[in-house]
């Protein structure tokens, strides 16, 4: 017996099967952009836990050893202010494939060379293809995901935790089975090369939306809203306070809270293990007004974990704050980000380049500035005390940003 179908149930179902195909199609593109963030994780973090090695093997002065960083923050900052316009222009995919293919070569120019000007090409290329993908994959995923940006950029922005992790645990393991940066190279090696395979397949929706036929905001325009400059101020304070403590803290261990060198690096894992939680953490809260206001409490947090990690007794409280200051700060850059691409949904790639690029110039002006207050009082206090002093500056900047937070929500009022 012939079962015969009304029209509006055949059309019911075949807009279910395409809800079923976007969904899986959406799942499959975060999961790719999550991988793709652990690339960028490798790029950025696995050369400083071999300077040891790399110096005594290629007979580097200290000054040479910090030129490998440089020059990798110095292509970081170059791909984040270049691709943001262009992807705009020529689409996202192109810089994400682009990006992936140059940490594999990057990888593979430290596997292969064995010359200082050839390891600063690579750690060049690598600073060049993470900052490809740290312009791209927010965008991307604030599109394949606009309903809850919040939790999606969360979400992604853990995977970079994550991926510093296994990346520091690898180096760290392979150090002790004495195992070179050049093997840790070629393995390491295959995360970017299956990012680059899922990028090709995956569908890259537009930046701005398919229902903004209107097209997208210019920077310019942008510039001339407050609220705009409020949080490009807001996600440099963001990125100070994550990179304030992330970056001193297993010298901070060693040389005023007295641990070892093998616990301060465990210490770090502890930091990026809370700053994961964290990230996942305020993920889960999707409604933009519950968000700005738990960044509110996080920067709160920060200021009194701050303070008892630089002055806390005993040492064990005062480390103990040290990692958990992770856990309050994680989330400060990636909310960022999602706050304000909910405020203009159509910025584009251009809007994440100079958030991406403010929140990166906080990213090193505040580790810079603890060295030079450590520095200058380190000849009345001592070194332990001075820096102890130097680490408790980095709580003036969630104090500012909370004002900063403040006054944006009153603005959006």
């Amino acid at each position: 017996m012939n079962k015969e179908y009304r029209v509006d149930e055949v059309v019911h179902f075949m807009m279910e099967q395409v809800a079923v195909r976007r969904s899986g199609s959406v799942a499959f593109g975060f999961a790719v952009c999550c991988a793709g963030m652990m690339s960028l994780s490798i790029g950025i973090n696995l050369l400083p836990p071999f300077f040891t090695s790399i110096k005594s093997r290629l007979d580097l002065s200290n000054a040479q050893l910090g030129g490998i960083s440089s020059f990798a923050f110095i292509g970081l900052v170059i791909a984040i202010l270049v691709t943001g316009p262009l992807a705009d222009r020529f689409g996202a995919r192109l810089f994400a494939l682009l990006g992936n293919a140059l940490i594999i070569v990057g990888l593979a120019l430290l596997a292969l060379v064995n010359v200082y000007a050839l390891v600063l090409a690579a750690s060049f290329t690598l600073g060049i293809g993470a900052g490809m993908l740290d312009m791209v994959l927010s965008p991307i995923v604030g599109a394949l995901k606009p309903e809850n940006r919040s939790s999606a950029m969360n979400m992604l922005h853990s995977f970079y935790c994550t991926g510093a992790m296994v990346t520091v645990l690898v180096a760290a393991g392979a150090i002790k089975l004495g195992i070179g940066y050049k093997t840790v190279a070629l393995v390491l090696m295959a995360l970017p090369a299956m990012v680059f395979a899922g990028m090709w397949v995956m569908h890259v929706p537009s930046l701005v939306g398919e229902h903004h036929a209107e097209g997208r905001h210019r920077l310019r325009d942008l510039m001339s809203i407050p609220y705009f400059w409020l949080a490009i101020v807001a996600i440099a304070l963001g990125g100070a306070t994550e990179m304030g403590m992330a970056n001193w803290l297993p010298a901070y261990a060693e040389k005023s809270l007295g641990y070892t060198q093998a616990a301060g690096a465990v210490a770090f894992v502890g930091f990026l293990g809370c700053m994961t939680i964290g990230r996942i953490g305020l993920g889960m809260i999707g409604n933009p007004r519950n968000v700005m206001r738990a960044m509110m409490v996080c920067c709160g947090l920060s200021v009194v974990l701050f303070l008892v990690a630089s002055f806390g007794r005993p040492s064990a409280l005062a480390l103990t704050g040290c990692i958990t200051a992770g856990l309050a700060g994680s989330a400060l850059w990636p909310s960022m980000l999602a706050v304000t691409a909910d405020r203009f949904p159509r910025g584009g790639a251009t809007m994440f380049g100079a958030l991406a690029a403010a929140g990166n110039i906080g990213c090193v002006v505040m580790p810079w500035l603890v060295g030079v207050i450590s520095d200058h009082l380190k000849a009345p206090y001592g070194e332990g005390y001075a820096m102890r002093i130097g680490l408790a500056t980095g709580a003036l900047c969630p104090l500012l940003m909370l004002s900063v937070l403040i006054w944006m929500r009153r603005s959006r009022a």
